[in-house]
């Protein structure tokens, strides 16, 4: 591990003339008597790594450490570099050697790599390498020596134990640290503020003279300035009369550009039309065509239907005739080996059986047929025995798979009801949710905060401006609308690109955004348009307060034209029986759409994951009664799981018993057919000795010949059978994989009739609108843009006339060339002007004896004062910049530390009841910051009462040192560091404490992973010995 300390190497340094200490990279354990030089060991790793003399507490100066009548002392330290962490391997290598070399005049530091080489020699390098690795060996759970030892660890006092903990966690280096800072900039404030006062006179004399100034100059003005709006009110007269004139113009050029505008919409929407009706006769007649084909393609299907059936059938005739044959000639075979070994049996027999061996055999086939006779009732018993236990095994398998499938039903039906609740408990909180969920919350959120991008606010979602007559037709209306529900309705393109940047921004990015006209009125449905049914229309059942969603639903869902009904039965009546007008699609009450394109019936099943009901008024009782379904379903499941159990055990029980009358009944299966066989062979032994001596086997040779020739006509026959079944197997795929191509042709044909289907409702839809649109520009036209055209035209002429008049007086004051040279003519009017010479004129009276200074010296000597003051304002604002950041950032590191301060204090509490619980002990650490002191409150386990103890001397001494040790444990948990060393820490405790210490100690220190040195005075053979556990002696002390 980089940081671990391998090497220790010491030259006359305190009590040590040369000392080589080899360290493993987990736990070492140091012992020796008192001044063997154990402690030396610390304070040179101390000096080592740059801590002062003073603060190890043994020496006043560095060079007290060297060895009595020595000139020098030397510290070589070597520190791994391997791994991850380790520190510019490509320097050092794997191995950093650091030299201290202490002389009575000086010190130094050297840095080596892992040849010893030389890299460096100034402390900024080492300083570097402790920050890399650490390494802060001032901080007591990092190298704990005597001193820390006695001070922390063997004190009872609260404050002392404070200190422990605040120094450890660095808690006091970075509070000292923030307290200098702050005092720094209370110091700095004081200043800026002295600072700041000491020009606030200087300010006041500025004010004064610039006021004096200002006077001054305002009397010259104002005769300027009274000459000079006399001009300019003989011209304004001209000039507003200009700016309407200019007004005009414009407002005429407009009107005048909406005529080409309107015409080419007029134009575009007539050109759009044609087009569309001649793609209507191509679609109506590509329908007709479809249609037709379908009846064709129909009958193909039945006749290719019809083919393969017939072809299967004779397959499988030849299948059984091939089969028949199979078996008549392995019965031939059989007869015929039957009969050459009954000629051999003759031959044989006739020469070994004598009428002493026939009476033998006929009393054994008496008592093989007792024999026979037994077997056989024991065979049939336990036949009939397993045939019984077989079929019970059959119901249970049956009963389980069945169990089964319900579990496995009701398991999905509580994951659609934990869904569907869901989506209830978020409209519960607000019923937008139920369009869109959590990201139309933010959407309308982000819009409400865009509302002045909108030139309309955007109106959405749609279904969040929709009441239900009935909650009965709910899922019927949320089928049919689908997704529109959830779009928003913009009333211009702008709007829709910046609700678009919207729903990016929350990423909302499926948003559907429908473009329409707010002004427009509410859609007037005629009669003749409705479909000619009693059953209602989505469009009749919900309402809405505004027009615009009803009129967005009806051009873009065609809701008018939608018919609900409450059943599958009266769907199919109305969709397809009856072939009723003006109806596009029929939903029921549950979800099922019904539809006809031509002659094709289309017949939709419901969603297989509804959507939680969005039009629920009670949300609270629907969710209370999908709990208790759930509920009921649950324990539904609980009951069938207990049934599988106990039929799974039934199951288990009836093989096992099935399996033993197996194991019984085949021995017996066997010794029968062995006495069967006996039997047979005694008949035939007697047969064949009851014979004459001399036996004839001709007959029986020729029917062997005979059976033969039998033979060989039956294998011939059976392989021309066996020709024909292979040609009808080959016949049975070619037509299958025909029908198959034919029926991916006839599917893509109705795929196609569907799209042309639908591309026919489009085209009337669009031929629909750009009707409706040109009429629209054409009554514009006719109504608005020429009538008010003639009006502005009269306008212009009578203000073309007034300018003339006007400019004739003005002219006669001045000439327009001369007005040139005056600004803000323009902006005021003949009346303000007037008002204004009045004023002025009463002004001049009254500010024109005054002040009888010289206006260039009061110039001169406030422009003097003014550079003064203001290089000393930026100069005093870049300070109190500079001191507000600085401020802030001491603030905010502040509250950091405190909350830092407070997560430690909760840490430090899990981290010392960890340790206690390995004892069955529980306790607390308060720490109170403000009044800086640490106590430890426990509560031991053999105490009935659980009193708490609060002051720990009242503990036993094994109790108190395992709850100082827990202590300093939980703390080392919060440190981190590569090595770490206690010296002494077990000084004051007895025995058994020590042995329950060490073990604790070495448990922690092995699962930590860092390094740790402990030294100790006393024995430690009760330490168990392990890879991960180096102990060595100290050389006793000389005399």
């Amino acid at each position: 591990m980089a940081g671990t300390i391998s090497r220790i190497r010491l030259e006359n340094f305190m009590c040590h003339s040369s000392l080589h200490i080899e360290l493993g990279e987990h736990v070492n354990f140091i012992t020796g008597q008192n001044g063997s030089g154990k402690s030396a060991i610390l304070t040179a790793l101390c000096i080592a790594f740059g801590c002062r003399a003073k603060n190890t507490q043994r020496a006043a100066t560095i060079k007290d450490f060297i060895k009595t009548g020595c000139s020098y002392a030397a510290i070589s330290v070597d520190i791994n570099n391997q791994g991850e962490d380790s520190f510019k391997p490509d320097v050092y290598g794997n191995l950093i050697k650091l030299e201290r070399r202490i002389t009575e005049s000086s010190s130094s530091t050297i840095l080596k790599d892992q040849h010893g080489r030389k890299v460096a020699n100034r402390k900024d390098d080492l300083n570097e390498i402790i920050e890399h690795f650490n390494i802060d060996v001032e901080n007591p759970c990092v190298i704990m020596s005597q001193d820390k030892s006695r001070e922390f660890l063997h004190s009872g006092n609260d404050k002392d134990k404070f200190k422990f903990f605040f120094k450890a966690t660095l808690l006091q280096q970075v509070n000292e640290l923030l307290e200098t800072i702050r005092d720094q900039l209370n110091n700095a404030d004081s200043v800026v503020q002295e600072l700041e006062k000491s020009i606030k006179p200087v300010m006041r004399e500025l004010d004064e003279l610039r006021e004096k100034i200002k006077n001054m100059e305002h009397i010259e003005e104002i005769a300027h300035d009274i000459d000079n709006l006399k001009k300019k009110l003989a011209w304004s007269w001209v000039y507003e009369v200009d700016q309407q004139i200019e007004e005009q113009t414009v407002r005429l050029q407009k009107l005048k550009e909406r005529i080409p505008a309107c015409q080419e919409r007029i134009d575009r929407n007539t050109v759009v039309i044609d087009d569309l009706k001649k793609e209507l006769t191509e679609k109506e007649e590509l329908v007709r065509s479809l249609g037709d084909k379908t009846h064709e393609v129909n009958n193909m299907k039945k006749s290719m239907e019809d083919n393969i059936a017939e072809v299967v059938k004779l397959k499988i005739e030849l299948e059984a005739e091939h089969e028949r044959g199979t078996r008549t000639l392995e019965k031939m075979n059989g007869r015929l080996k039957q009969m050459q070994a009954q000629l051999r049996d003759f031959q044989m027999q006739h020469m070994q059986f004598t009428q002493a061996e026939a009476s033998q055999i006929e009393e054994d086939m008496q008592n093989i047929q007792r024999d026979i006779d037994y077997l056989d009732s024991n065979v049939t018993r336990l036949r009939e025995e397993e045939k019984e236990f077989s079929e019970e095994l059959s119901g249970i398998q049956k009963s389980i798979s069945d169990i089964a499938k319900e579990i496995a039903e009701s398991d999905k039906r509580i994951l659609q009801l934990k869904s569907h609740m869901d989506g209830l408990q978020q409209r519960q909180s607000n019923t937008v949710t139920a369009f869109g969920g959590q990201k139309v919350l933010k959407l309308l959120q982000l819009i409400e905060s865009n509302h002045g991008r909108f030139k309309s606010p955007p109106i959405g979602p749609i279904g969040a401006h929709l009441q239900l007559a009935s909650e009965s037709w709910s899922v019927a209306v949320d089928c049919a609308c689908g997704g529109l529900l959830d779009a928003f309705i913009v009333s211009c393109h702008k709007d829709l690109q910046v609700l678009r940047e919207c729903a990016g921004r929350v990423y909302y990015n499926n948003l559907r955004i429908i473009v329409y006209d707010f002004t427009r009125q509410r859609l007037i449905i005629p009669d003749g348009s409705l479909p000619t049914t009693e059953h209602p229309t989505v469009l009749s059942v919900i309402q809405s307060e505004n027009h615009t969603v009803l009129n967005v639903l009806v051009d873009q869902g065609h809701a008018e034209r939608q018919v609900l009904v409450r059943d599958y039965e009266v769907g199919k009546s109305v969709a397809f029986d009856h072939r009723m007008r003006n109806i596009k699609e029929v939903y029921t009450s549950d979800g099922f759409r019904m539809f006809s394109r031509g002659s094709v019936q289309t017949i939709l099943p419901p969603n297989k994951r509804p959507r939680p009901e969005r039009w629920c008024s009670s949300p609270a009782e629907k969710i209370a009664e999908l709990k208790n379904e759930a509920d009921d379903i649950q324990r539904t499941i609980s009951e069938k799981n207990a049934q599988r159990r106990k039929l799974v055990n039934d199951r288990s029980n009836l093989e096992q018993k099935i399996a033993n009358l197996k194991r019984k009944r085949e021995p017996e299966e066997r010794h029968l057919m062995n006495k069967k066989v006996q039997l047979e062979d005694a008949k035939r032994a007697t047969a064949e000795n009851n014979r004459h001596a001399a036996v004839d086997t001709t007959e029986l040779e020729e029917d062997i010949k005979e059976e033969k020739n039998n033979i060989e006509q039956k294998e011939l026959s059976l392989q021309k059978t066996n020709v024909k079944l292979s040609a009808a197997l080959r016949e049975v795929n070619d037509r299958r994989m025909a029908f198959k191509t034919f029926m991916d042709s006839v599917n893509e044909e109705r795929l196609h009739f569907s799209s042309a289907n639908d591309e026919l409702d489009l085209v009337k839809r669009k031929i629909d609108a750009a009707q409706q649109e040109k009429t629209h520009y054409e009554g514009v036209m006719t109504t608005k843009v020429l009538p008010d055209i003639k009006t502005a035209e009269a306008e212009y002429a009578d203000l073309q006339q007034r300018r003339q008049e006007y400019f004739k007086k003005a002219s006669i004051i001045c000439s327009e060339s001369d007005m040139e040279a005056l600004s803000h003519v323009a902006g005021s009017t003949p009346e303000q002007l007037s008002a204004k010479i009045n004023r002025l004129k009463q002004r001049f009276d009254q500010e024109s004896r005054r002040y009888a200074e010289s206006i260039d010296d009061l110039r001169a000597l406030h422009d003097k004062k003014e550079r003064k003051i203001l290089r000393k304002q930026q100069l005093y604002a870049g300070f109190r910049v500079k001191l507000n950041s600085c401020q802030k950032a001491l603030d905010l590191r502040w509250k950091k530390f405190q909350r830092n301060a407070g997560l430690l204090k909760r840490q430090l509490t899990w981290l010392f009841n960890e340790h206690l619980g390995k004892k069955g002990i529980s306790g607390f650490i308060n720490v109170d910051y403000k009044s800086k002191v640490l106590s430890v409150e426990l509560t031991m386990p053999q105490d009935a009462s659980r009193d708490t103890v609060r002051d720990t001397r009242g503990l036993s001494g094994g109790e108190r040192s395992f709850s100082t040790l827990c202590f300093t444990l939980a703390l080392h948990g919060m440190t981190e560091a590569p090595f770490r060393a206690m010296d002494e820490f077990d000084v004051f405790m007895d025995a058994v404490s020590r042995k329950i210490s060490l073990d604790t100690l070495v448990d922690f220190a092995v699962a930590h992973g860092s390094q740790w040195v402990f030294i100790t005075p006393h024995d430690i053979s009760m330490v168990k010995p392990g890879d991960r556990v180096k102990k060595q002696q100290m050389a006793a002390p000389r005399g």
